[in-house]
């Protein structure tokens, strides 16, 4: 070992530095394989104290060793040596002795790595102090340069001083405006003043160290680029600093434009500002501000489109001869998505529309009147000239009832099999690809074993417990036999399968497991994760102790449903194979057997009895029983919550195994535990495949999950309710509720879900909308769901045509929140309620609903003008006008 080798491996940094001071290119060339060599060998124990010791020493050795400008600086960069704490200044004075050209190259060469490779500044900008060569410009050297410039507040001064006294300043400045993802460090907490980068770049412009006039151009174009909503609020409060003036105001009008059409709304207001200065001082031109009308007054920002109304009605107060051009870019606004937008600028032409003289314009106005609704477009009629609707004829429109997809055979060969298995480990498999996976993995381990295993080698390689060590929690069977707790997914499940087939489980510990009955103090989930559960272990069990043919239980359909005639098929093949069936793979069988189609269901009881099998005759049975019961539900207050109970199911407390029976005992809103390990959303997809045809049982267990949505803000717990909505049995009580809770849930994407189930439980002729309204009024009420965002949602089910259905829901949930209004109720009205009641009125004027709204007209009545006010007069006015002849 030589002796440079030994002070590297020793981690003596300064040791090392000086041996390398004293050696020639070619004794430094020849210590690289050693170097390269111990690398490899540190890497395997990366964190170990020998390695943490080594490292800093191995960074600064390895760069001097190396003679390439590519080695080098893969050497200085690589992801090994980013924790080595190495200072830049040792690594600077090793390289000092380089050629320029050699150290730019390297320079360059690590500026180019992506910015979350953490090479240091220092020794970026060092290496090109040494090389005398162009700044990179890349976006990790730009990261690195700001973070400097605000780094260094010891020193005493500002940014703005820093900024100054740097020699790249210009070139910086310039690659600053074109680098990704740099907002947030720009705004940093710097505030106002010097020490704030659009203060200081603003001085700067005004002392002429900056060109003013490129970065005025480089700060609209970042603009422009659009981006992160960071990176365009600081390049708006840089331009803001700038402050341009009124020639450079109007030099780029055509990128205001721009930016009031599409921008992020900060950006887009500042725009609109610009132009409407330039409009009022007769700047712009009408076709201009035409143009620029019939962008900004089809964007969704209330505040937005308000202004640019503001903006139009005072130039044409300036300018009578401004309505040809501007009063038909007014009257696009009619097909706006807010009412109130379309009734401002309805009002907007119908001030204004007598100073019209074109005739083309004139005809413009009255075909845009088409797309305001019924109230409106009679109004039109008599203020614009507008032609008459015909008879008003609604559509409802639903989505179309999704077909569940029939699962495909289990994969035929084990080289399929294996790479199925891999891509369901890979990304947690739905339950069609895991229920066909499982099913997989059972036929070929009764059929071809050995052939199994050697396809699924190079999956299993690559799993936890197939390490080759002893200790937990590498051991298999420490792992699932010391657990205390369940499958925490399907991958997880999976990899007992596995890890049985690999031997690495004992049979006693898949035994033990299957003997385990349900915890003393148990969640509201236990009942479905243990039969999730038991399966697998029993699965296992078999696999190991006596190997079956085919799983009874795995369904036909995504939803879960299994033929009935199916599984009397599989059922026929066992007796004449003469296989025993797993007594939980049977009953799973029966939970999951369709008998809501009774003919179906009467013709397979038949076949099912003639096989004189014990399972064939408890099957026909069930079969014959009739179609699902469902458990009395009770209704429980927690707080804002509203929860349920459901009570016993007997006819699930006979003939089945132990595990299974829990599914039918009463549940409880307070006696459970809150707190359990059933976290991820992945595995709660698998529990309505369970009992597809009794989706109350998993709704219930899932209802204070549901109500975290929109009582704490819990993210993506609402995902399960489409898979609930497709599912079957009765959408009762605890469906409705939790459909409830995540219309009101805090996340868009929770929110998205919650439409979507409603939308396919209207479709499917299952929503009781009057139910779910009066739902939805009560957790207003109780402060559990948020009318804001529960306008959103409705809002969101409205646009896709579903006005009828959304308008029964709204006649229901109204009348509670309009109640409080009276006298007697609360000082003042719910926060968003006048939201809701514009997408009831949107909903009344599309479906042509008539009559009378409990308590609306007391709303309607109150002084003022605000907006709870004024929907709440459109909507009576929709409610009590005469139907078009």
């Amino acid at each position: 070992m030589s002796e440079l080798l030994e002070a590297v491996r020793a981690g003596r940094t300064a040791e090392a530095v000086n041996l390398l001071d004293g050696m020639t290119d070619a004794e430094r060339r020849a210590e690289f394989p050693a170097l390269k060599a111990l690398r490899k060998e540190l890497r395997a124990a990366r964190w170990d104290a020998d390695s943490r010791r080594a490292y800093p020493a191995l960074h600064v050795a390895g760069t001097a060793c190396q003679t390439g400008a590519a080695g080098a600086a893969s050497w200085l960069a690589a992801a090994d040596m980013r924790w080595s704490g190495i200072s830049p200044g040792l690594v600077l004075h090793v390289l000092g002795d380089r050629e320029p050209g050699w150290l730019a190259d390297v320079a360059h060469r690590i500026a180019q790595r992506p910015p979350g490779a953490a090479v240091p500044y220092g020794l970026m900008a060092g290496l090109v102090r040494l090389a005398g060569c162009p700044v990179p410009t890349t976006d990790a050297y730009v990261h690195g340069w700001v973070r400097h410039i605000r780094g260094t507040w010891q020193l005493g001064d500002s940014v703005f001083d820093r900024l100054r006294k740097d020699p790249y300043l210009t070139d910086l400045v310039a690659a600053l405006f074109v680098t990704d993802d740099i907002g947030g460090l720009l705004e940093g907490g710097a505030g106002e003043g010097p020490n704030s980068w659009h203060e200081a770049l603003a001085r700067l412009t005004a002392e002429g160290a900056l060109d003013r006039g490129a970065t005025v151009d480089a700060c609209v174009a970042r603009l422009l680029r659009g981006g992160r909503a960071a990176d365009q609020r600081a390049f708006l409060r840089v331009l803001k600093s700038l402050d341009p003036a009124r020639e450079e105001q109007r030099e780029r009008i055509a990128d205001w434009l721009a930016l009031a059409s599409d921008g992020v709304s900060v950006v887009a207001s500042y725009a609109q500002s610009v132009l409407g200065a330039l409009a009022l001082d007769g700047e712009l031109p009408h076709r201009r501000l035409a143009e620029m009308s019939e962008a900004v007054l089809f964007r969704p920002e209330r505040k937005l489109v308000r202004a640019q109304l503001v903006l139009v009605g005072k130039a044409l107060a300036r300018d009578r001869g401004a309505a040809d051009e501007l009063l038909p870019a007014v009257a696009q606004a009619f097909g706006h998505e807010d009412a109130d937008v379309r009734e401002r600028a309805l009002k907007l032409v119908e001030r204004h529309v007598k100073k019209v003289r074109s005739t083309e314009a004139r005809a413009e106005l009255h075909t845009a009147a088409e797309l305001l609704g019924p109230a409106l477009r009679a109004r039109a009629v008599g203020t614009l000239g507008a032609a008459p609707a015909g008879p008003a004829v609604h559509e409802e429109v639903l989505p179309p009832v999704p077909r569940p997809l029939r699962l495909a055979p289990a994969p035929a060969s084990v080289t399929e099999l294996a790479e199925e298995v891999g891509a369901a480990l890979a990304a947690e498999a739905d339950p069609a690809t895991f229920e066909r996976t499982l099913d997989g993995l059972v036929r070929h381990a009764y059929a071809d074993r050995e052939p199994l295993l050697e396809a699924l080698r190079p999956v299993v390689g690559r799993r936890w417990w197939a390490e080759d060590r002893p200790a937990y929690p590498f051991d298999a069977d420490h792992h699932y036999g010391s657990r205390r707790h369940g499958m925490t997914g399907a991958a997880d499940g999976l990899d007992l399968i596995l890890a049985t087939l690999w031997s690495r489980t004992r049979t006693a510990t898949l035994h033990s497991a299957l003997q385990r009955g349900t915890p003393a103090r148990t969640c509201a989930h236990e009942a479905l994760a243990h039969v999730f559960d038991a399966r697998l272990w029993e699965v296992a069990h078999r696999i190991r102790t006596e190997p079956l043919p085919f799983l009874l239980a795995t369904p036909t359909w995504s939803t879960g449903l299994l033929e009935p005639d199916e599984l009397v098929t599989r059922l026929d093949a066992y007796r004449r194979l003469g296989v025993r069936a797993a007594a939980i793979d049977f009953a799973q069988a029966l939970l999951r057997v369709g008998r809501e189609d009774r003919a179906a269901a009467t013709a397979a009881a038949e076949r099912a009895a003639a096989l004189g099998t014990a399972e064939g005759a408890r099957l026909a049975r069930w079969l014959t029983a009739g179609e699902p019961a469902l458990p009395a539900i009770r209704r429980r207050t927690s707080g804002p919550r509203i929860l349920a109970e459901a009570g016993e199911l007997p006819e699930l407390q006979e003939d089945f195994p132990a595990v299974l029976r829990a599914l039918g005992r009463p549940t409880s809103a307070f006696g459970e535990s809150q707190y359990c390990y059933h976290w991820s959303t992945s595995l709660k997809a698998h529990w309505p495949t369970m009992v597809p045809e009794r989706r109350e049982l998993v709704s219930v267990r899932l209802l204070r999950d549901l109500s975290t949505a929109a009582v704490d803000g819990v993210r993506g717990v609402a995902s399960v309710l489409p898979l609930l909505a497709e599912s079957g049995g009765a959408a009762g009580e605890s469906t409705h509720l939790g459909l409830a809770y995540g219309l009101g849930a805090r996340h868009p994407e929770d929110r998205l879900a919650a439409v979507d189930a409603l939308l396919v439980l209207a479709a499917r002729g299952q929503l009781d909308a009057a139910r779910l309204g009066t739902d939805l009024g009560q957790l207003v009420r109780s402060g559990a769901v948020k009318p804001l965002r529960l306008a959103e949602s409705l809002r969101t089910a409205a646009a896709t045509g579903a006005n009828a259905t959304l308008w029964g829901l709204l006649s229901h949930l109204l009348p509670a929140l309009l109640a409080d209004l009276t006298a007697g109720g609360p000082a003042g009205p719910v926060r968003g309620l006048g939201d809701l009641l514009a997408v009831a009125a949107e909903c009344a004027e599309r479906c042509g609903a008539r009559g009378e709204l409990p308590h609306l007209a007391v709303t309607a009545d109150r002084p003022g003008s605000s907006r709870l006010v004024a929907e709440a007069r459109r909507l009576r006015g929709t409610l009590t006008a005469e139907v078009a002849a």
